[in-house]
């Protein structure tokens, strides 16, 4: 019976039947999730095996990666900010805040005596700090304890006790750390100096049996007999300026990717990759990005200049800006050429961060040039919110020293975004090297 069947034709003829139906591919659109055709269980499994891989390195991205962004916020600061004390005053109320300034250091701002010979009054403090010299200053004007004694024994209501003492500072340095520790913390520490000034007064006033007089005279006095004024020197006063600086600055990395993606599709279309040599290869790969970010940094430009972010402030002092192969002599202001100046800038950053993704797309491919990019932003921008340099430009004075958190200076969104605020806010420094 086994060789009648072996011998069969019609047996085998009915064997590859079956064996060509199972082989036939499934027609387009007809086939489930759970479908038991061979050709789709097989493709089933390497959809299954990419979607896997590409988890596991997702996963591996958020620790790597992510944990540079967390790592700089999460303990900030971690050394405190320098803060002046300058006493032109030399009597009761200078000693006073000097003494109890000193005892409130924390965390946050570090307060030192500085010695008042260089500066004549609280204008050249101001510059000072302008100047990136400090943080924040405070100051005890000249002659406030004679204006208090004055006061205490003539009963004069035209007393200004916040005339006393001035706390100045410069917002648009950093608009983060400004309103998130020193604004606080300097206020604060002074509110506790006038409160237990102002005890200690009314005390002596009572003891000496002059507290009718005076206040029929000067109530204000007695409740506040010192005071302080805040001078916020350079003032963040345009709102529009956070979308160029801080997200801004994502969005034309994300530009300079879509054209370095665009320029690898069509070179590969057109077949060009095949019919240069590679010296003509390389140019082009040079060239036609760095003539894409000129046109699209520019129109990129004119979206801020059409939402009215001034580019027309005037400036701290004169100073000369390379840009490319353009000097511009910036005689105590931008002007009209602060356009240009943003404009070079978004270039010059678009420029950066594409060319490096343009020089390892050969090597990490379509495939995986995303987790790069991921990596490249987040690079950028932990050093970009609260990014604090010292006057060398070496390290940050809120984020922690370890070398990934601190961020490579020369390479950061730092630099530019801080000169896109400074044009906006008519805040710069004497040094371009100052972040």
């Amino acid at each position: 019976m086994n060789n009648e069947a072996a011998n069969d034709p019609s047996a085998s003829t009915s064997v590859s039947v079956n064996e060509d139906a199972q082989l036939v591919p499934a027609p387009p659109f007809s086939l489930t999730l759970l479908a038991e055709n061979p050709e789709f269980i097989e493709a089933r499994l390497k959809f299954i095996k990419i979607m896997d891989l590409r988890t596991v390195l997702m996963i591996m991205a958020i620790f790597a990666y992510f944990s540079i962004y967390w790592g700089a916020l999460w303990k900030v600061p971690v050394r405190p900010l320098e803060g002046w004390i300058i006493d032109f005053d030399g009597y009761r109320i200078g000693s006073t805040v000097k003494d109890e300034l000193l005892k409130q250091s924390d965390n946050r701002i570090a307060w030192q005596i500085h010695s008042n010979k260089g500066f004549s009054n609280a204008k050249d403090v101001a510059t000072a700090v302008v100047e990136e010299e400090c943080w924040v200053a405070v100051t005890i004007n000249a002659d406030a304890s004679a204006r208090l004694n004055a006061t205490l024994l003539s009963g004069n209501d035209s007393y200004n006790s916040s005339e006393a003492i001035t706390i100045i500072a410069v917002e648009a340095r950093n608009e983060n750390a400004y309103r998130t520790f020193i604004r606080p913390s300097v206020e604060m520490s002074v509110q506790n100096i006038v409160h237990n000034f102002a005890v200690e007064i009314a005390a002596e006033i009572q003891a000496q049996n002059n507290l009718t007089a005076l206040l029929s005279v000067s109530p204000s006095t007695l409740v506040q007999p010192i005071y302080y004024t805040l001078d916020n020197v350079r003032p963040f006063d345009v709102p529009v300026a956070t979308a160029v600086s801080f997200v801004g600055l994502i969005y034309l990395l994300i530009l300079s990717f879509y054209i370095v993606n665009s320029g690898s599709l069509a070179r590969q279309v057109s077949g060009l990759e095949r019919m240069l040599t590679f010296r003509s290869l390389i140019q082009l790969r040079l060239l036609t990005p760095l003539l894409l970010y000129l046109v699209i940094s520019c129109f990129y430009a004119l979206l801020s200049l059409a939402f009215k972010l001034p580019f027309e402030r005037k400036c701290v002092r004169s100073l000369q800006f390379l840009l490319i192969c353009l000097y511009l002599l910036m005689q105590n202001r931008f002007g009209r050429s602060g356009f240009v100046v943003y404009w070079m800038l978004s270039f010059c950053g678009m420029s950066a961060v594409g060319l490096a993704l343009e020089a390892l797309m050969p090597l990490l491919t379509a495939k995986f040039i995303q987790l790069f990019l991921m990596l490249w932003i987040v690079t950028f921008r932990h050093v970009c919110f609260l990014w604090i340099f010292c006057l060398d430009c070496t390290h940050m004075d809120t984020q922690p020293r370890f070398t990934t958190f601190r961020g490579p200076s020369g390479l950061s969104y730092s630099a530019p975004e801080t000169k896109l605020e400074r044009i906006s806010v008519s805040w710069w420094p004497g040094s371009l090297y100052r972040a």
